[in-house]
């Protein structure tokens, strides 16, 4: 058989963050970077794999099991497992992988190389899977075979994006749907903004988080806080722990403000979708509690120099902004930026232009 090329993006989320595992709502794009994995399959028992960005091969047989394999290709032997263990066919032979997708900055590096991994190991088995199901499977590659209990809109955002589109996804179904994004077509840039400081998981905050959420859903006699997004937030009063209560809060404000956003791209509104940005960042920032100063202060430089909004994107702790900005004053806002940060004693970040990118293909 011939070398299967198959190819996932990178994804930044605009709006609803950490609502994937409340079966909320959020509204990623996929970016245009990815990761390409080149895959020859043939009837041996393991599958051997190597990076461009790391030294060596691995060698992973199929028969492996959850924790076997650690770092980077952990997250290609997770797809492997949750393949198997859900029934279908994984076939062994080499592996090799490359990507442009920037490893720890919080545009999901790794969600790009497991969908790019399911996508070549799927067409090798003639799998006939819808997306939904392979991010599914994606997924439990991170969840149960690294240990990262991560949400699925990584996943869906890798497999199912599309160019001048952002993904309007409601993961009580879970549905995803296009929604027409082209910012540039209004004279609007979207800045990605790399802190450069490392979006790390490894400190259990995350899963921190996630507890915390599942604790006021059980005060409040719930599966899920989805189920008491159209009460409002007077609802968790019933909250015992006034923590879990404000986390409870970002999560039913952000669902809202990723339905109101969709609303205001119907129109191309984005100083609207600007400030419901900036609504997130705040609450992120005060309730949810997962930015940083560093990251505050890249926000509050791109509002301060003239963007329309600015939130972070992604789990929290490090990682990117986004910024919707006059095209015309681009350059300024971020020259404002890398000078704020600079002399705030940070790394200088990494201020480029992006867009919605392609979703997984397989390369002919």
């Amino acid at each position: 058989m011939t070398a299967i090329r198959y190819a996932a993006p990178g994804r930044i989320n605009l709006i609803g963050e950490h609502t994937d595992y409340n079966l909320g709502f959020a509204l990623p794009i996929a970016l245009p970077e990815r990761t390409v994995v080149i895959y020859l399959p043939d009837d041996g028992a393991e599958i051997t794999v190597r990076s461009d960005q790391e030294e060596g091969t691995v060698s992973i047989p199929l028969d492996t099991a959850p924790r076997d394999v650690a770092g980077w290709a952990g997250y290609v032997a997770g797809v492997i497992w949750a393949l198997r263990d859900a029934g279908h066919r994984v076939r062994g032979g080499t592996m090799s992988i490359s990507s442009d997708v920037e490893m720890g900055s919080g545009v999901s590096s790794s969600a790009a190389l497991e969908c790019a991994v399911i996508g070549a190991l799927a067409t090798a088995a003639d799998l006939r899977a819808d997306r939904i199901e392979l991010a599914r499977l994606a997924q439990r590659a991170e969840n149960d075979y690294v240990g990262a209990p991560t949400g699925m809109m990584d996943q869906l955002a890798s497999l199912c994006g599309q160019p001048r589109k952002a993904l309007m996804i409601d993961f009580r179904e879970p549905t995803v749907w296009p929604v027409t994004f082209d910012p540039d077509a209004s004279d609007v840039a979207l800045l990605l903004i790399n802190s450069r400081a490392p979006h790390q998981h490894a400190s259990g905050e995350y899963a921190s988080r996630r507890a915390s959420c599942e604790r006021a859903a059980a005060d409040l006699g719930v599966s899920s806080l989805r189920e008491v997004q159209d009460l409002g937030v007077a609802v968790l009063s019933a909250v015992v722990d006034p923590v879990d209560a404000r986390r409870a809060r970002h999560i039913l404000t952000d669902n809202q403000r990723v339905l109101d956003v969709v609303v205001a791209l119907e129109e191309s509104d984005f100083t609207a979708i600007g400030a419901l940005f900036n609504a997130s960042q705040a609450s992120m920032r005060d309730d949810f509690e997962i930015t940083t100063d560093h990251i505050d202060l890249i926000a509050d430089t791109a509002v301060h120099a003239g963007a329309l909004g600015a939130r972070m994107t992604g789990g929290g702790f490090g990682g990117c902004v986004v910024a919707l900005v006059p095209v015309a004053a681009a350059d300024r806002i971020a020259d404002a930026i890398r000078e704020a940060v600079a002399g705030a004693g940070y790394n200088v970040p990494t201020v480029a232009r992006t867009r919605a990118g392609e979703g997984a293909v397989l390369l002919r």
